[in-house]
């Protein structure tokens, strides 16, 4: 199965793409992974990339179409992938079905109040790298990591403005992107703010896994 995950940021995407590659036996694609791959290992489209970046420009769709054509050719890829993070807009998934058959796409429905509330709840500690939520999964101190004793910080991405304008980004770009599968019949809907848990279930009952 060739499936990509849609939904907002911190709609939980990242962790569901991490369950479901042990479910499903097939890779979970990653733009930023094959970007930066590619331009370690210096190829024609990761030197192209590496131009744009350092110019300070976005990388264009067309390149990173070529490499993510690169990618889904290798072998692990047979029977099936995760997109996750890609497509974000209508032309990249229009570019997307010109090099690759998509089965389905599995959007996380979670309200943009919840999402808020999960992002900006986020504690991290620079040192040992270990993360909590003030209510989810709060340290036994507060501000204070439980593992290194080292203060816990709010990362710039979790603060409440920048939360907001990645969502207003996502509802103006992205969250288009189900009507263009829903017009195609592959768009399954499940709700993803009932917990890792039951997104899970959720996700293998509507997949059929």
């Amino acid at each position: 199965m060739n499936l990509i995950l849609l939904g907002a940021p911190g709609a939980g995407k990242g962790t569901l793409a991490s369950y479901l590659i042990e479910q499903m036996g097939v890779p979970s694609i990653s733009t930023g992974n094959i970007l930066r791959e590619a331009i370690k290992n210096n190829t024609p489209l990761g030197q192209s990339a590496k131009e744009y970046m350092d110019a300070g420009k976005l990388v264009p769709d067309e390149v990173v179409i070529g490499m993510l054509k690169e990618r889904i050719a290798k072998r692990d890829c047979k029977s099936g992938f995760i997109l996750d993070g890609f497509p974000r807009t209508i032309p990249q998934a229009e570019a997307l079905d010109e090099i690759a058959h998509i089965d389905c796409a599995l959007s996380l429905e979670v309200a943009d109040d919840v999402i808020e509330k999960r992002m900006t709840g986020r504690r991290v500690c620079l040192r040992c790298g270990a993360t909590y939520h003030v209510e989810a999964n709060p340290p036994r101190v507060k501000d204070v990591c439980d593992i290194c004793g080292d203060k816990l910080v709010i990362r710039s991405d979790d603060q409440a403005e920048v939360v907001r304008h990645r969502l207003e980004t996502y509802h103006e770009q992205t969250e288009p992107l189900k009507g263009y599968y829903e017009a195609q019949g592959k768009l399954k809907s499940i709700d993803g703010a009932q917990g890792i848990t039951a997104t899970e279930k959720f996700a293998v009952e509507a997949l059929g896994l």
